[in-house]
């Protein structure tokens, strides 16, 4: 990543399924170890994608309990929908805030995001 810019590189970290492997490798770059804002986007895309792997992984599962036939294996399958848009939705909005050049803090994971900043500080 020697000849990327700044907002091209938090602007890979969005991408939708594939920017975690962008924001790891941000994240562990030389060059961009002192690059606070593009940090701060490697770190709170990088926990957009396991907010992903959580509904992916423990929500979804969770429908299959319940079953499909019944009230509550609807609800599940609503609800993991519902999340799965509302975090495809942060990817994009995201993704249209750092082309712009503006920085915003997603609730929750932006607050992590901005404290793995602070600590990674050297």
């Amino acid at each position: 990543m020697a000849g990327i810019s700044n907002r091209n590189a938090a602007l890979l970290c969005y991408i939708p399924m594939v920017g975690w492997l962008a924001g790891i490798i941000v994240l562990a770059s030389e060059r961009f170890r002192h690059e606070r804002e593009v940090r701060f986007h490697a770190f709170q895309g990088l926990y957009l994608f396991v907010a992903w792997l959580i509904v992916e992984w423990v929500v979804e599962p969770g429908r299959f309990l319940f079953g499909y036939s019944d009230g509550f294996g609807r609800l599940a399958t609503l609800t993991t929908h519902i999340l799965e848009l509302a975090i495809l939705a942060a990817w994009i909005f995201m993704l249209i805030k750092v082309s712009q050049d503006g920085s915003y803090k997603l609730p929750i994971v932006g607050e992590l995001a901005e404290r793995s900043v602070c600590e990674q500080r050297t």
